[in-house]
């Protein structure tokens, strides 16, 4: 059993399949760039891939390698519905420094870098 440590859940611009495409290949050429990763992050691993409503990653932080992330989308008007949910297996969450630094990275990657790639 997993312990959420945050989940946050925004409109993305774009439709689904789009934000899908977007989750599951980042770097994919031809592809707007927004996969941005920090110094000591690492490129994440598409552990599940059912298109166009669900993805999850592996962790992007090597000090934290059971962690993961799961995104579920849903239609909403000509966009999408998009909620990030940080994962982990861990039976205690990180001190509440880390855990605020993981929150804030998560949620400027996915609702700023990624929604800016469409152009908002």
């Amino acid at each position: 059993m997993a312990l959420e440590l945050g989940s946050r859940r925004r409109p993305q611009p774009a439709p689904p399949g789009v934000v899908f495409e977007a989750l599951t290949e980042p770097r994919r050429e031809g592809g707007r760039p927004w996969l941005d990763l920090a110094d000591g992050e690492l490129e994440p691993t598409i552990l599940v891939a059912e298109e166009p409503h669900r993805v999850v990653w592996s962790s992007l932080w090597p000090d934290r390698p059971h962690d993961r992330i799961e995104f579920e989308l849903a239609p909403a008007g000509t966009g999408t519905d998009l909620r990030w949910t940080l994962l982990t297996p861990d039976e205690e969450a990180p001190s509440d420094a880390v855990l605020g630094r993981l929150r804030y990275r998560l949620n400027h990657l996915i609702n700023a870098d990624l929604r800016y790639s469409f152009g908002q």
